[in-house]
């Protein structure tokens, strides 16, 4: 128990990190930072309250930490332009930039799809290295997030891992997330996988092994060692049948 890292999760009020905080507890140690939710501590848990918005919180914050796993932000895919701003670009500066004068080297960024949400639209299959085609502010500042994740690790020597995170649900619920589902559980293996994984940048698609998959893990399978457990199809028939 005493030898589990200790994890900064930012965004831990939400879907996802109420979730990971029961799925990786075994092996990892968190802290806990919310904005305006109170947390309950559980077992060895921490619990901070701050905002990423404020460079002093995000310096308490990661003092003392092994890596950060950086949730936090506005995720609607209509966010608007002052909330993108405040919550995704300036708090991911801010993380980055505490996490450089702490010397903290791990951070997995929590990206999104919406960074190349312009292909989906166009009926185009997607990889992690062609060029960023944001479909809204919210995109947009993800895709800002993963050049600065960029920038602290060639300059600063950061490690940045971004998961553009799919329709993460516990299970799917329309048509087009028997593409793009993310089931929990591969979502907290692909948390893990990220912050043992010795690399110094990278970008992944995540999601489950979805047979009807637009968005290409190969790399997160050949890089990280995924191995999704998950597969949409199991809901298709369903899903399709309440659509006829």
């Amino acid at each position: 128990m005493a030898t589990r890292k200790l994890v900064l999760m930012t965004g831990a009020s939400g879907m996802i990190g109420t979730d990971m905080r029961v799925l990786l507890r075994d092996r990892y140690r968190f802290r806990l930072m919310s904005h305006a939710t109170p947390l309950t501590p559980v077992g060895d848990e921490e619990v901070i309250q701050g905002a990423v918005d404020n460079l002093d919180d995000m310096r308490r914050a990661v003092a003392g930490v092994d890596a950060v796993l950086h949730l936090a932000a506005s995720s609607a895919v209509g966010t608007p332009w002052p909330d993108a701003l405040r919550n995704n670009i300036v708090g991911v500066y801010n993380t980055y930039e505490a996490m450089r004068e702490a010397g903290v080297k791990k951070v997995v960024f929590a990206s999104t799809n919406h960074v190349t949400g312009m292909y989906e639209r166009d009926g185009l299959p997607c990889y992690p290295d062609v060029p960023v085609r944001p479909d809204g502010y919210y995109g947009a500042s993800k895709a800002f997030g993963e050049a600065l994740g960029r920038y602290y690790s060639d300059e600063f020597g950061l490690q940045v891992i971004c998961l553009r995170i799919g329709s993460y649900l516990p299970e799917p619920r329309n048509e087009r997330n028997l593409a793009t589902w993310l089931s929990p559980r591969d979502m907290a293996q692909l948390f893990w996988r990220s912050l043992e994984i010795d690399l110094p940048f990278g970008i992944f698609y995540a999601v489950s092994g979805n047979r009807r998959r637009y968005w290409s893990i190969e790399s997160a399978v050949t890089v990280l060692g995924y191995r999704p457990e998950d597969d949409a199809e199991l809901y298709a028939g369903r899903i399709l049948k309440r659509q006829e």
